[in-house]
């Protein structure tokens, strides 16, 4: 079935997705602009990879694959204009055309975030007309803020052993924006449980008692390698940024990294076997 690599090729499209808002959090004036070059196009390689997966998927289908459908097309359409729209960015920073830049980067991260709310309609178990319509996009979309924060966080650390003059102010600012995101990735988890339990469709809620009864300890190992972990790796580069220790701070971010993606991936084994958006 291609739903398993469908679900893992999620982590690169929402690595895309929110990396590219990420890097708007640091006030772009103040940061070389090497910083931006190098991590938007990391950050667009990304994209790429998980479009030709995607195609790939289509092009190629196992026995057992979902039919194309018209939203999937749509959605593939809006992968295009953002991926486009982030190579037009890319380059714009190697000149002054500032419109362009700004047109660009907009339709670059709107697009990839419209992409992924499009997508996360073909794991929802309910009708449209379901509480499922609106939690799995929101849930795709905060995990995608997750990645990018936690990213852009380890990136601009490094950019601080290059740039030695560059206020520690940026450096917090990209923190707090990955705490936050960590708060709401714990809310929409609860929130989508909830909602699911009481006004959920039918599939959704024994899908949920499937998990809880079935799948209770990936569902564990889910939160605490993801959004436990990482709010504890963020407190200690919040106490570390204190001293201030950039160098150390920047090893820890590395450290979160991999518990955010550990989580994600678990995430996405959850959507595999439930059909789940946690």
């Amino acid at each position: 079935m291609d739903i398993l690599a469908r679900c893992f090729l999620l982590v690169f499209a929402e690595l895309y997705a929110g990396g590219m808002l990420a890097i708007a959090i640091p006030p772009f004036h103040d940061i070389e602009r090497g910083f931006y070059k190098s991590t938007a196009g990391i950050y667009v390689g990304f994209g790429l990879l998980a479009f030709a997966g995607r195609i790939a998927l289509i092009v190629s289908p196992t026995t057992n694959a979902r039919p194309t459908t018209t939203l999937d097309i749509i959605e593939l359409v809006v992968w295009v204009l953002s991926l486009a729209a982030g190579i037009v960015y890319v380059r714009s920073l190697w000149g002054e055309n500032y419109a362009q830049r700004a047109r660009a980067f907009v339709v670059c991260w709107m697009g990839a975030i419209l992409a992924l709310a499009l997508g996360a309609q073909a794991f929802r178990l309910g009708g449209w007309l379901s509480i499922e319509t609106i939690l799995y996009p929101i849930s795709f979309v905060i995990s995608s803020l997750v990645l990018g924060a936690v990213t852009t966080g380890m990136l601009l650390g490094h950019w601080y052993l290059i740039d030695n003059e560059l206020s520690i102010e940026p450096f917090r600012t990209m923190l707090k924006f990955f705490a936050t995101t960590i708060g709401l990735q714990v809310g929409s988890i609860a929130v989508s449980c909830g909602l699911i339990a009481i006004i959920g469709t039918a599939p959704s809620g024994a899908a949920l008692q499937r998990l809880l009864n079935e799948h209770d300890m990936l569902l564990l190992a889910r939160l605490l390698a993801g959004p436990v972990a990482s709010a504890g790796f963020a407190w200690m580069i919040w106490q570390t940024l204190k001293i201030p220790q950039t160098m150390a701070a920047t090893g820890l971010f590395y450290i979160a990294i991999l518990s955010v993606v550990v989580g994600e991936m678990l995430s996405r084994f959850i959507l595999f076997r439930t059909s789940l958006p946690l």
